[in-house]
Parts: structure tokens; sequence; C-alpha cells
């Protein structure tokens, strides 16, 4: 599967380039290690509360920030009276716009030692603009038992900007998330569940009956009598008598086979970034489409009446406003039974359609019965 975005003008070529690519990709041998994983590793999600400083006035202003930062300053020994207690949560006077309360984030695998790094996402959870140019403080993760598993910290890379003037403004993507690399030390290890004695279980990522009778007749190819399918989502396997006291070896082995795993047939558009990904098993029945847009622009051009001399008539304005609506001329298309998702981008490149109009036809399609394919609109 290819993803397939850029400005709508191009995005049929896109289609049409990128499947090209798809397809001659398609039955690409992979490592079994790629799509599958062992019963028992996991990541586990870290979370915490933290707090951004250095913003040049694009933090946030609300109560919670205001808050935060008194009960940091508290925390290293800076007291308070009571009324600039008071005034400090409600009064927004007080400026706190180069700060700003975030959640930060992370994945952590088992097996992680204490002293290794791991990425962090900072996500803006008060009114801020911006998180450009912010360094977040040491802010403990915890994992769900309460435990704190890593301690995050460094500058945050947004990966976009906002600028604004007094009548306009621009911004790209998000600006108030980023991510810091490598930007939490672990702590505390975590650890696999234990394997069952003489037994491994390979959990497929994307569950697939036929992918798990690929990956247990590779292994039994090797391996003979080892490997059975006990779901779509999992292949048991037996380790022979020679692998039994190094069962993780013998795992390892079968992770270095090489399968073709078989995907479902699926579309995938989302009409807010432009991007389409269609599966290489895509296929439709033979149609015909007629795809037209309908085009309607307005104009006003106001003119001024002014009354004859000494008429005692009053200068008004006297609205003309034009009307015209542009039907464009498409002919018909006749989308063959496809074979192939080139087929259908060289048939969706004659339509010259945008994600949008993707949409809509892919939905058409889907209920007259002629998409065999999962349709997800996001």
């Amino acid at each position: 599967m290819k993803s397939i975005g850029g400005p709508l003008v191009c995005l049929a070529a896109c289609v049409l380039a990128l499947a090209a690519e798809t397809c001659s990709a398609a039955g690409t041998l992979v490592r079994v290690k790629d799509i599958t994983r062992v019963e028992g590793e996991r990541e586990n999600v870290l979370v915490g509360l933290g707090l951004v400083t250095g913003l040049q006035g694009t933090g946030g202003k609300n109560p919670i920030t205001r808050e935060f930062i008194l009960n940091l300053t508290q925390k290293f020994g800076i007291r308070a009276e009571p009324e600039l207690i008071a005034r400090l949560r409600n009064d927004t006077a007080d400026k706190s716009d180069n700060t700003s309360v975030v959640v930060v984030m992370a994945n952590l695998r088992t097996g992680r030692k204490p002293g290794e790094r791991i990425d962090i996402l900072v996500s803006s959870m008060d009114d801020a603009k911006s998180l450009n140019g912010g360094v977040l403080l040491p802010t403990p993760l915890v994992a769900v038992d309460g435990q704190v598993y890593a301690l995050g910290s460094g500058p945050v890379t947004i990966g976009g900007f906002t600028f604004s003037g007094e009548a306009a403004s621009v911004q790209k993507n998000h600006p108030t998330t980023g991510r810091i690399s490598n930007g939490a030390t672990v702590e505390k290890e975590t650890f696999a569940e234990p394997l069952a004695p003489g037994r491994i279980q390979l959990l497929l990522l994307n569950p697939d009956y036929e992918t798990a009778r690929r990956i247990a007749g590779a292994t039994n190819s090797k391996f003979p009598g080892t490997a059975g399918v006990l779901d779509s989502g999992t292949v048991q396997l037996v380790p022979p008598p020679a692998w039994n006291g190094v069962v993780r070896d013998f795992a390892a082995e079968v992770q270095q086979l090489t399968v073709i795993p078989d995907n479902v047939a699926r579309i995938i558009i989302n009409e807010r970034t432009g991007t389409v990904i269609i599966g290489e098993n895509v296929r439709i029945a033979q149609v015909l489409i007629n795809h037209a847009n309908l085009a309607i622009s307005t104009a006003e051009t106001p003119e001024v009446s002014q009354p004859a001399p000494f008429s005692e008539g009053e200068t008004t304005v006297v609205p003309r406003t034009t009307v015209d609506v542009i039907e464009e001329k498409k002919p018909l298309t006749i989308i063959p039974e496809t074979a192939t998702v080139n087929d259908l981008a060289q048939a969706l490149n004659a339509l010259g359609v945008s994600p949008r109009d993707l949409s809509s036809i892919f939905q058409q399609l889907k209920e007259s019965g002629a998409l065999q394919a999962e349709l997800e609109l996001k």
C-alpha cells in the first residue's frame, strides 16, 4: 500500500505514478519479524504533566497555567503570601504567556534498560498558541501502575510554525504539539511476560488467516512440524528438542524467515490532509461514471444614484449583483472491471478527481456494490 497526497491539481497524477510503483512491488518478501511480535513483548504507555518554558508570548494564560507555576515554585521552596496566591490564581494581569502546561507521553518497550533514552511527545494542555522555542522542564513519566519509569526533558521541536499580525496570521502543521528526540531517560525497566515452557506464540500485527498460514508454512519448511495456526492473529511454535533450552533463539530464527503477506483490499481517504491510500487488492466492477462540477460565482458592482439638481432628493447606493453558473462539461467515463491498482489509477486520472471527489465516488461505488474493498473515510 502506498500513501498518495499533494496538491489537489496533481492528485490524480500522483495516484497513477505511485499506484504503478505499488504494483511493481506487489508480492515482495518480508521478514516474519517485521509483521509479527512475540507474545509477552509489548509497549507500555507512559504519561506525565510538565511545564514548557521559554516561549515568546505564545504560552498559556488561563488559571491552570498560573496554578501549575505556583505549585512548581513552592516545590523549590519559594513561598508566597496568601494574597499573592489568590491573585495569581484569579488575576490575568499577571503574565504567564512564556510558559505552557503540557501532557508528555512516551512508549516504553519491554527490555529497555535504565539509562537508555526514548522519544517523547509533548502537547499543550492550556490555551497556548505555540510551543515553538520552548524547553520542557524535567517531568516524571508514570505507567498505569503509578510508578515512575522515565524522566523527560529538553527542547521541543514542533515541525511547524505560526506567525500573526494585526489582521492576518499564517500557520503550518500543529504548533501546540511537538516531539523531543531521545527526550526521556529510562529509570525503571519493564519486563516481558515469561514464555510458556516449550511453546512460543507469534502475534500478527495485522491479523489475517492467509498470512498466518504462510508463516506457519515457511516455518515448517525449515523446521518440520513445529508451527500451527491458532487463529487469524496467532501462529504457535513448538521448538524442536534441540532448541528446548534456547527457546528465544528459536524464535529469533523463525523471525528471520521471509513470507509474502496477504493484505485486505482497503481504501483510506483523508479529506482533511488530501491523502489517499489504495490497497493493491482493490477491485471494481465495470461501471459508468459521470462526475461534473458546478461552479457558481457572484460579483457585487454597486452603483451610485445621484438625484437631479434642486430636486431635494438623496444620493443612494444601488446594489448590482451578477451571478454566473458554470457547469464543467466532462464526457462519460467507463471504468472497466479493474485487475490492478494501476488500472484503477488510470481511470481516476482520466476523471481528474480531488480527494473530496474520491470520497463521493467511492461511497457511491460502495453503495452500488461495485467496489470490492473496505472503505475508510477519516
